[in-house]
């Protein structure tokens, strides 16, 4: 627990001034337990007391703080707080989350979240998104919040930033919120690493999961494939194959390593295996797209291994036969 709040005040000491900041209904927060008991917003004030005493005591602690600009600590009504629209987690453990509520009922929120203000008294959540569901579930009124001026290039970077710290994006969040972080900075992986301390490798190979197939990324989604395993599937061009795989991994249980020797063996799996009987000899699937295409409806081609067969073509209805024959021969004159 003493490790945690030593981390909170090096944190709280980056964002919070020691110098008077805006006035708040939060200075209370300061004030002894005995009066954050009698406040109307329940226990969320004894968290507010804690964060904002454990602020106070690490700058006696600490050399003198750079003050920056515009960030002052505050008690905020829960619903003048909107979410983050750009929150790269999407995925929130019911059980953790349920854990977090009986802690801040029990104790009060220890670590405030992170707001930027917007117009009319309002605010948008920057970090702590989690720690806001909480609150809200809990039936409380307010929230500990430390407000700061958050530009949009930096809005998806926080909050990015705050998850990988606690490890708590699965894979494919991390992967999707790097992605738009490039599009966001227009910078390149090497760049990107440096902004969030992150090496390049690790960026590049996890943006490559974003290529697996929508059925793999679900599973990865779900905590059923590790990011190892995903990360193994990427060695198989594909994409059926990667499926089969992903599937097996699941079914049997398979190791990562397993995994890796079965890509390096060039797992097939029966989807491919299938497919690539079907496509023995001339490449049928686009002469069907084509087909079907020009047809405007359903069509099959099946022949023998000499080059021997058949068009099969579908119609709804007789005048769509005919629709189909003129459209093959043209209007009959």
């Amino acid at each position: 627990m003493s490790a945690k709040q030593r981390g909170l005040g090096r944190g709280l000491g980056a964002l919070i001034p020691t110098a008077p900041g805006p006035q708040t209904s939060a200075e209370t927060g300061s004030q002894p337990s005995t009066e954050a008991g009698s406040a109307g917003s329940g226990t969320a004030v004894p968290g507010a007391s804690r964060g904002a005493k454990l602020a106070q005591n690490t700058a006696s602690s600490s050399v003198e703080f750079v003050v920056p600009e515009g960030a002052y600590f505050a008690e905020l009504p829960l619903d003048s707080i909107t979410p983050n629209p750009r929150q790269p987690r999407t995925v929130f453990d019911p059980e953790a989350l349920d854990e977090l509520i009986h802690s801040i009922k029990e104790i009060g929120l220890l670590q405030p979240i992170v707001v930027r203000p917007l117009s009319n008294n309002r605010f948008e959540l920057v970090m702590g998104e989690r720690r806001w569901r909480a609150h809200t579930v809990a039936g409380l009124a307010t929230i500990p919040a430390i407000v700061r001026e958050t530009a949009d290039a930096d809005l998806l970077r926080d909050a990015l930033l705050e998850n990988l710290h606690r490890s708590q994006l699965n894979a494919l969040e991390e992967a999707a919120a790097y992605s738009q972080l490039l599009n966001d900075f227009g910078c390149t992986h090497d760049e990107l690493a440096q902004r969030i301390g992150r090496s390049r490798p690790q960026i590049s190979n996890t943006i490559r999961l974003l290529k697996l197939p929508p059925v793999v990324q679900s599973k990865v989604a779900a905590g059923v494939l590790s990011a190892g395993h995903a990360r193994a599937l990427l060695g198989l061009e594909d994409p059926k194959a990667q499926e089969a795989l992903a599937t097996k991994i699941v079914a049997e249980g398979l190791s990562v390593r397993t995994v890796e020797e079965l890509v390096s063996l060039g797992f097939a799996g029966p989807a491919s295996k299938k497919s690539g009987r079907k496509k023995a000899g001339p490449d049928w699937s686009e002469l069907v797209d084509r087909l079907e295409d020009r047809l405007d409806t359903k069509a099959a081609i099946s022949a023998s291994a000499k080059g021997r067969g058949k068009i099969t073509v579908e119609f709804a209805s007789f005048e769509d036969l005919r629709r189909i024959v003129d459209t093959i021969a043209g209007p009959q004159k």
